[in-house]
């Protein structure tokens, strides 16, 4: 049974390390993207929107389950009306780092609500074990869960660049000014609901660096040290 957290630097390839650390290790893989997928999808027949795979499947059931279960949730304690609806969830899940800062997007919820709501879903997650979660603060929110092992992804910024560069087809002076607002964004989101420097290690049982290990490599890494620190716990 495992809990992981992986925190990367823009650029790090978190979510390239991530999926295949989950794929190693066995278990569900979770970033922003499928949650706000999952978000979409409320209301849609669940064999209309995800594969016949049967994990594939059970993950996407239980997303849609959990999602609902958290708007029934906020309907019974009388939240703001845009939370009240898959559409207003939606909008909150798929706001960018940046955004979240900014409080832009869905004027009617409160940094109180909209951490709330992050915070639910990542217990809720948590909470059924055999999973691996991208970002979103998720290091900071499950800090005291017990087992859960939290991972940290950095680089040297020349290397960031040149990868963010390649995998968004940018030159460089335009990654560079993209990588820098974006991490200015993460920095700014974990320091306003937080108070944490996202990038300091003692957050962390595991910070790497990924210019010194191929994705492969990396997930290796992290899946020896999930099994290890499971077991001990």
């Amino acid at each position: 049974m495992a809990v992981v957290t992986v925190s990367g630097q823009i650029g790090s390839d978190a979510h390239e390390v991530g999926r295949l650390t989950a794929q190693r290790l066995g278990i569900d893989y979770v970033d922003q993207e499928i949650l706000v997928a999952a978000a979409r999808a409320l209301g849609v027949p669940m064999e209309a929107v995800v594969s016949h795979d049967e994990r594939t499947a059970s993950l996407g059931e239980r997303l849609g389950s959990m999602l609902r279960r958290f708007l029934e949730q906020s309907a019974a304690a009388g939240a703001a009306d845009p939370m009240l609806g898959a559409g207003g969830l939606d909008v909150l899940l798929s706001r960018t780092y940046g955004e979240a800062a900014a409080g832009e997007g869905l004027q009617e919820v409160s940094d109180e609500l909209y951490l709330a709501a992050l915070s639910s879903i990542m217990f809720d997650l948590a909470g059924h074990d055999n999973v691996l979660i991208i970002g979103r603060g998720s290091q900071v929110i499950l800090s005291d869960q017990k087992g859960a092992t939290h991972v940290l992804l950095v680089a040297p910024l020349e290397h960031r660049v040149e990868r963010f560069a390649q995998r968004e087809g940018l030159g460089p002076e335009e990654a560079a000014k993209e990588l820098h607002d974006r991490a200015k964004g993460r920095a700014d989101f974990h320091h306003k609901f937080f108070k944490e420097d996202v990038d300091d290690p003692s957050l962390y049982h595991l910070t790497l660096n990924t210019a010194r290990f191929p994705p492969e490599q990396a997930a290796e890494v992290i899946g020896q040290v999930v099994q290890r620190y499971s077991a001990r716990e």
